[in-house]
């Protein structure tokens, strides 16, 4: 979160301890990364379905060879039964673990900021306080651009009051991972889509153009040759998000768009390893498959992913 100007000690002391600002967007699906899933460009995206998006970012500390040893020791981890092969199964279940611990993990660091008077709940004036500061009048006159923080104020009372389930304004675990992770629950759907609407209807008129789709996407620079890959996405505007063909994505549409419904990413993942490193075919493989194709695990120049390789063993 940035400021441009202070105005009082407890706004500094409210926003030091407010969710960051990458955080405050709704991931628009529950992918396992937010690169694209092309292994003719590089392997982040399985790094990050392999081990997580935060222990992905370490990696690069490793060489070659370390890396390739922590790798055998998660592969002994991965196959449960001990004999010696990793199947479809194993590796669906560790990746699966992997995302789910990264959710755990986050929302554990941002607990422990908000629950300020330690009951195990987080209550909404817990949040803002801590967030926002404590102003009672909710103005932010000590803050240049103050429209854009009365703006977050009320977009996080929304999404706090849909995650608050009972209604209490006071958030259990669930309803605080709601919070932080809307993408992961069914019931949060409405406020994925109200916010990404938010994030890219630049003009305000209610529906998304092809110029805020691509700039939400892209922003060229002087000179620069426009990527192929933007071209393919105004395609894709024109060809499958804009389903009535009206020129504009409506919520609906945004919907279809961002919750294309019940994509398992762990096992469409788990099946591209299997593929792409069983070299004999038999739908399973071994530790020296995997560590033929190291590099697609964990990464490359002595590789940019992997803090669950620079753990001990047994903290995975």
């Amino acid at each position: 979160m940035l400021l441009r100007s202070l105005g009082s000690f407890l706004f500094l002391v409210g926003v030091a301890f407010a969710v960051p600002a990458k955080e405050k967007r709704v991931h628009r699906h529950a992918d396992l990364s937010d690169h694209a899933h092309d292994d003719a460009h590089g392997f982040q995206y399985d790094h990050e379905a392999f081990l997580g998006k935060e222990e992905a970012k370490t990696f690069d500390q490793l060489t070659p060879e370390e890396s390739k040893d922590k790798l055998a020791k998660i592969v002994e981890r991965i196959d449960v039964d001990k004999d010696g092969y990793v199947t479809h199964a194993e590796l669906h279940h560790w990746i699966k673990h992997r995302q789910r611990r990264y959710i755990e993990e986050n929302v554990d660091k941002h607990w422990k900021e908000y629950d300020q008077n330690k009951d195990g709940k987080i209550s909404w004036e817990e949040y803002k306080n801590t967030t926002y500061g404590y102003y009672l009048d909710e103005e932010f006159d000590d803050v240049d651009d103050k429209a854009t923080y009365k703006s977050m104020l009320v977009r996080d009372e929304r999404r706090f009051k849909t995650a608050d389930r009972d209604g209490d304004s006071i958030a259990t675990r669930e309803e605080f991972t709601a919070f932080l992770h809307p993408e992961e629950f069914h019931y949060m759907q409405g406020v994925v889509v109200q916010e990404t609407m938010g994030d890219i209807d630049k003009n305000g008129d209610g529906k998304i153009d092809i110029d805020e789709y691509i700039g939400d996407m892209y922003t060229s620079e002087d000179g620069e040759a426009v990527p192929e890959w933007v071209e393919t996405e105004r395609k894709h505007f024109s060809e499958f998000r804009d389903t009535n063909k009206d020129g504009y994505l409506d919520a609906t549409e945004v919907s279809h768009w961002i919750l294309p419904g019940e994509v398992d990413h762990a096992d469409n993942e788990a099946k591209h390893l299997i593929h792409e490193t069983d070299t004999n075919k038999d739908d399973k493989i071994t530790k020296k498959e995997i560590l033929a194709n190291w590099n697609m695990f964990v990464g490359s120049q002595a590789t940019n992913y992997g803090e669950d390789l620079t753990k001990r063993h047994d903290e995975l």
